[in-house]
């Protein structure tokens, strides 16, 4: 089966009912497929053919929708752009892939004005959503034609190329199938009971792989209807139309609920808000963040896993079932997951090792990277990267990254067991531990937090706060006090700056 076989189908399921809401505008499943149909024409006036690459460098907005699924209606592979990367970021992903098309807006037009056509020489076409002064650009509107019926895809047929972040290096694009995508859906709404009468609100970014499969594949598939808003900023607008909207299916961000369990949160919002789940993904949320926001919102908080590799979701914490604060929960349906230890050998419960993924939402490979694919996919197995247990149950625990750990004095010490414990303490709104090279013991960890407000910053009364609840060599040698951490797009700290931040500095002193 298709992707576009997934919109035919509710089309015929739910042909009057709405599918999107974004601003002012509506779509109705069998109008979007019939959108989708016509764009799929103008597609076709610009040579895209099956097989060609097209970009997407937008906000949130219904088009995004419509252009994503219109180019895998003709064949073509969709391109997700990360809207917080610069010119020179982007124009690699164009050449590295070969986009022949790329759709963006006026958010755009510094980027969509300065891509040198010399670096990505496979672009003929810039298409706008809206006016940009200065810049030879197709219409958007003028696109839509006569309804075109969509080219064959086989399930094996690539779908979309997902770029990773590139916190080392340049990113690389995973290339995901019609089968790995829609094998996630499958595999996981069973999990947390998704019906056609439940509603979804997509405010993370949707060039993110988490956001658009919880956001907008899960939707499509189950006939749900799904708000589109812009950005998280206001974050009032989310609250408003989380309400008014009637969301019945929260997802978000780690940052998002840690931020929503502190804040005041008006009495209404508590009383009348109609969620009946929430959902954390994209980074590890702290088992105290998770803990407070259950008891406030009186909502179930399930965290999941997952990576642009793997469509992305892996596991899931069953919404009925037994939930476990601190795991990922068990893998999802037809999913396998087993901890290696660094031979590929598969320990036994409760061992910690990398986890390592096998499944039908597992990627092809890195698009022209046999090199990275080779790494990544050995005998069918996803190596993900991430080291972590599983127990007798099955439900998995992430550590930390591998390349995170921290080898004290030969001892293993994984940042996120360090980080829980700096949770734990009521001063703490932000904690991330990272390695130090040291002469003496090989690495020191060095956590980096960010106070609440009216909170003072005494390190030793934070090391002492650690050495009652972890091992002394687990113990951070040294803790900084930062105004603010830096992250990615998702909200992702982004642990390789702060190292290099903090190396940095010790070789100007």
């Amino acid at each position: 089966m298709s992707l576009l076989q997934v919109i035919k189908n509710s089309a015929l399921a739910f042909p009057d009912k709405i599918f999107i809401v974004c601003e002012k505008e509506k779509r109705t499943f069998s109008g979007f497929y019939k959108r989708v149909k016509k764009l799929g024409s103008g597609l076709d006036s610009l040579g895209i053919k099956k097989g060609d690459k097209v970009a997407v460098l937008l906000h949130n907005c219904a088009e995004y929708v419509e252009i994503y699924f219109a180019a895998i209606s003709r064949g073509a592979v969709i391109v997700p752009v990360n809207t917080f990367l610069k010119t020179e970021e982007v124009a690699f992903i164009l050449n590295d892939c070969g986009v022949k098309a790329i759709f963006t807006s006026s958010d755009f037009s510094a980027i969509a004005g300065s891509i040198d056509r010399q670096a990505a020489p496979s672009l003929e076409s810039i298409v706008s959503i809206d006016s940009i002064k200065g810049l030879d650009y197709v219409k958007y509107s003028g696109l839509f034609g006569a309804e075109l019926e969509p080219v064959d895809a086989g399930s094996d047929d690539i779908a979309a190329i997902l770029y990773t972040s590139g916190t080392t290096g340049h990113p690389k694009g995973a290339m995901l199938s019609h089968k790995n995508l829609i094998s996630d859906v499958e595999n996981s709404i069973g999990i947390i009971d998704i019906t056609h009468r439940d509603v979804f609100m997509c405010f993370l970014p949707m060039f993110h792989s988490f956001s658009f499969m919880a956001n907008v594949m899960v939707p499509l598939y189950c006939g749900c209807r799904l708000v589109i808003l812009k950005s998280i900023q206001p974050f009032t607008k989310v609250i408003k139309n989380m309400l008014l909207q009637r969301v019945s299916v929260f997802v978000a961000i780690p940052q998002v609920f840690i931020l929503m369990a502190e804040k005041h949160i008006p009495f209404f919002v508590l009383l009348f808000n109609s969620i009946r789940i929430c959902i954390s993904g994209g980074a590890s949320i702290p088992v105290e963040s998770i803990k407070k926001f259950e008891v406030k919102f009186r909502k179930p908080l399930v965290e999941g896993y997952g990576l642009s590799e793997a469509s992305p979701i892996c596991a899931l914490n069953p919404l009925n079932g037994r939930r476990v604060p601190g795991s990922i929960g068990p893998a999802i349906n037809n999913v396998a997951i087993v901890i290696r230890d660094d031979g590929g050998k598969e320990m036994p419960d409760g061992s910690t090792g990398e986890l390592t993924v096998k499944g039908d939402n597992v990627m092809k490979g890195y698009y022209n990277n046999p090199e990275a694919t080779a790494e990544a996919l050995k005998d069918g197995w996803l190596y993900t990267g991430d080291i972590g247990k599983k127990d007798s149950d099955g439900y998995v625990y992430i550590l930390d990254r591998k390349k995170d750990m921290i080898i004290v004095n030969g001892m293993n010490v994984y940042p996120r067991e360090v980080e829980e414990i700096l949770y734990k303490n009521p001063a703490v709104a932000e904690a991330c531990v990272v390695g130090e090279k040291d002469e003496l013991h090989g690495e020191i960890p060095v956590a980096v937090l960010v106070l609440k407000e009216g909170f003072s910053a005494d390190e030793h009364a934070f090391r002492k706060f650690c050495r009652e609840h972890i091992a002394n060599y687990k113990v951070p040698h040294r803790i900084e006090f930062w105004k603010e951490l830096p992250k990615n797009s998702t909200g992702k700290v982004l642990k390789k700056d702060i190292r290099d931040m903090i190396e940095e500095r010790k070789q100007r002193a």
